[in-house]
């Protein structure tokens, strides 16, 4: 079995969905959902561990060899996105049992799980596919499942959020798929091995550009880079607060994947930067989106759409890492992709406590919580200094990493944008705890701390937060490994 384990990590969430449906009940559906998030985070860790000690992985589905055959490739790059998607599931989904039985009704559970392994599924098979057509599949498979997880939310907005969603999620996959046909009509071939090499062949050809540029735009829209953003404020303020919590943390983490495999594995460093000159549309982008992002989120009354537009603020810390383009850089944007996860999933899932006993999350429902639920408003706080990057937080790594890539290149005003990054997260999370803790409430009930099942999850990735924080070594280690390998740094 132990050779399977890289089919087996998509194969088996994939037999676990429509189980999960055929259930009929709930309870027995999250048993399934957590017996396909388990298995996932075993495998992940497993995977990565041999890819650590061996080298990369390859595994030719029914044996047929590369590239006539679909191959799954696993290298330190995907094995540590893998660790960072199945591990989310595996604390999100025991969260998500008392959490989604508040918000959604009994008779749509099973589907929800269902939607929801699917989706789990989904990233996983992008992560590991060697192949970019099965990209393409795989992306389809975890959006469609993304915008019924969505639709599912407790505010009849969700539904509109959902569908703004499929429209611009439709628009990014149709550019990835014009792309990805494009690349093929010229090599023959859709194994990414094989199209990195045969591509320098064949670059001189304007269709190769053109290719390039329309998968910028569909892997931009994808992970919601500014100005692409349009879709995500509402999918995360109205999305079922498990939903937010494990899409936040995951799906735009996977398109930053795709963003690096597409343009440092397959088209090159050299092309991408030197040719294309990606780093002149990326840096600018990044830049805005940290800058204006976090003005937006400031001036947010519900937090939900402000940690929202936190999240475009954060994507843009990790593309600015990517636009340099140096194994520095790319260690600090791959790093951010596993720190930005424990973060943004902790306080999603801190603010889904509070919707579970205040059934808003509006800052006026957030009044005076600090004393009545003392538990998830300590982890809000714990959570929110690690986005802000202070010292022994994963979020002090991750931008210390960006501030040391920008002045390696002597460009110290990307330090700067880091340094104001920082002061305008303070803020907006300040407003968060100054109503948390200094005003008081405005409700004539009082409201009792959120139950284990949902304070347990919320702990374990704000703990995190600060064990890997002090213990950094395994993160980054693995990080630049992954950054020497996308810029084929002999290690």
């Amino acid at each position: 079995m132990s050779a399977n384990l890289p089919v087996l990590l998509v194969v088996v969430p994939l037999l676990c969905a429509p189980l999960a449906a055929l259930t009929r009940r709930p309870r027995p559906a999250w048993g399934v959902a957590m017996l396909a998030a388990g298995w996932a985070f075993v495998v992940s860790i497993l995977l990565l561990s041999r890819v650590l000690a061996q080298g990369t992985i390859s595994y030719h589905i029914g044996d047929w060899a590369p590239p006539w055959g679909i191959e799954y490739r696993i290298d330190e790059v995907n094995a540590f996105v893998v660790l960072i998607v199945s591990g989310i599931a595996a604390v999100v989904t025991p969260y998500a049992r008392r959490s989604v039985e508040r918000e959604i009704d009994a008779t749509r559970i099973p589907l929800f799980y269902t939607a929801y392994v699917l989706c789990m599924a989904g990233l996983l098979g992008i992560s590991v596919t060697g192949d970019v057509f099965n990209v393409f599949v795989f992306l389809e498979i975890s959006s469609l499942s993304a915008y019924a997880l969505i639709a599912q939310g407790p505010d009849r907005r969700a539904l509109t959020a959902s569908y703004q969603y499929l429209i611009m999620g439709s628009i990014g996959a149709t550019f990835i798929v014009i792309g990805i046909g494009l690349m093929y009509v010229m090599t023959g071939t859709l194994n990414m091995a094989d199209l990195a090499q045969r591509l320098p062949m064949v670059d001189a050809n304007r269709t190769i550009p053109v290719a390039f540029a329309f998968l910028a735009v569909g892997i931009s829209l994808k992970l919601a880079l500014f100005p692409l953003h349009l879709w995500l404020p509402n999918a995360y303020t109205y999305a079922p607060s498990a939903v937010t919590a494990f899409i936040a943390s995951t799906a735009t983490k996977v398109a930053v994947y795709m963003l690096l495999r597409f343009f440092f594995t397959i088209f090159g460093a050299a092309f991408a930067f030197d040719v294309m000159h990606l780093d002149r549309v990326l840096m600018p982008l990044a830049i805005i989106a940290i800058v204006t992002m976090s003005l937006s989120a400031i001036y947010q009354v519900n937090v939900k759409r402000l940690l929202a537009y936190s999240s475009i603020a954060q994507i843009g810390y990790m593309i600015l890492g990517i636009s340099l383009a140096s194994v520095t850089g790319l260690t600090a944007g791959i790093l951010h992709l596993f720190n930005h996860a424990l973060m943004k999933g902790g306080l999603f899932l801190a603010v889904g406590a509070v919707m579970y006993r205040t059934g808003s999350v509006r800052l006026r429902a957030m009044e005076g919580l600090g004393r009545e639920m003392p538990w998830t408003m300590a982890a809000f706080v714990l959570a929110g200094l690690s986005l802000i990057g202070v010292p022994l937080t994963v979020g002090f790594v991750s931008k210390w990493y960006l501030v040391l890539a920008g002045l390696e290149k002597g460009w110290w005003p990307v330090a700067a944008v880091v340094l104001v990054g920082s002061l305008l997260a303070a803020i907006y999370i300040w407003k968060v705890v100054e109503v948390a803790y200094f005003r008081e409430r405005s409700r004539e009930e009082p409201v009792r701390e959120a139950p284990l099942a949902l304070l347990l999850p919320m702990w374990i990735l704000v703990l995190a937060n600060y064990y890997f924080g002090m213990h950094a070594d395994l993160t980054v280690g693995v990080a630049h490994r992954a950054a020497q390998v996308l810029m084929g740094v002999a290690q």
